[in-house]
């Protein structure tokens, strides 16, 4: 898929005066552009608002926002971390309210998450995993966390969860070796796509196995190697990446699944907390009245 900057290279030639001024600051300060309103980059190039606008619909956008998100979209997937910082420096420096601000955003992606769900390959992603003898689970980098939290819950509901745990596309590839038609990989990634992962799925598919993917969108490089992919926005803050729509939607997995085992989850945890229990593993109140 072509990216904006080649999309404004490409029509460069053909813009207006006014509009070469808005293509030049962009292919220029991409990196600041993509934070700013379209009244700011007016003021910047010396045009009008309405003309920034009117440039983002002569490449095609329904309108600026569309036109911004995309960008960013492409930033997401192309910058370095430490360009991410500095395109993010004046969004930082000139907000007093940054948690007010990082959860008003949080907020806005899930209630987008909410009006964008896809029930069907959510609940074929259930059955798939409800039908595996054997889960792998993958996550890299910064989705390490998120395949951690799945494993420690999915753990609980089924008899053989494995967490592939290392970077190395060799090591990944070793632990996957026993994976076959009966079995699921269920593997995370979001921008910057982790290589070794795609090498993974490449591996699981050879297999025959079943592959569940979580990702951001579906124009990604996963998508020729995953039999269901589930949707999960995220978006980056600075350097972070924001995952507050990929862990609802991995809580959800995990609450979808336990309520199709519910019996025999129930007589597990009954047995679990015995043995927490007998091992002081949680501390109990004895002041409580109770």
């Amino acid at each position: 898929m072509e990216s904006i900057l080649d999309q404004i290279k490409n029509t460069y030639s053909g813009l207006s005066k006014g509009q070469k001024s808005i293509a030049d600051f962009i292919l220029n300060h991409y990196e600041e552009a993509a934070y700013m309103t379209a009244s700011r980059i007016g003021r910047e190039t010396g045009v009008s608002e309405s003309t920034v606008v009117r440039f983002a619909t002569e490449l095609g956008y329904s309108g600026f926002p569309h036109f911004q998100s995309q960008l960013l979209d492409d930033l997401r997937v192309h910058l370095t971390a430490a360009e991410r910082m500095r395109a993010a420096t004046h969004v930082i420096q000139n907000n007093e309210d940054i948690l007010g601000a990082v959860l008003t955003a949080d907020r806005d992606r899930l209630r987008r998450a909410y009006h964008q769900r896809d029930n069907e390959t959510f609940n074929r992603a259930v059955d798939l995993l409800l039908n595996a003898r054997r889960i792998y689970i993958l996550g890299l980098r910064s989705s390490a966390p998120l395949a951690s939290y799945l494993h420690f819950y999915m753990n609980q509901i089924f008899s053989d969860v494995r967490l592939v745990t290392s970077s190395s596309t060799s090591e990944i590839i070793e632990q996957l070796i026993p994976i076959n038609d009966q079995d699921v990989l269920l593997a995370l990634s979001f921008p910057r796509y982790a290589t070794p992962l795609i090498k993974a799925l490449q591996f699981a598919k050879k297999a025959v196995a079943s592959t569940i993917m979580i990702t951001d969108k579906r124009d990604n490089p996963f998508k020729d190697y995953s039999d269901c992919m589930i949707l999960a926005p995220s978006d980056m803050i600075a350097f972070v990446d924001a995952l507050t729509v990929p862990f609802s939607t991995v809580t959800a997995l995990i609450v979808a699944l336990a309520a199709k085992r519910q019996n025999e989850l129930t007589e597990h945890l009954e047995t679990l907390e015995s043995i927490w229990r007998q091992n002081d593993i949680y501390e109990v109140n004895n002041n409580s009245g109770l």
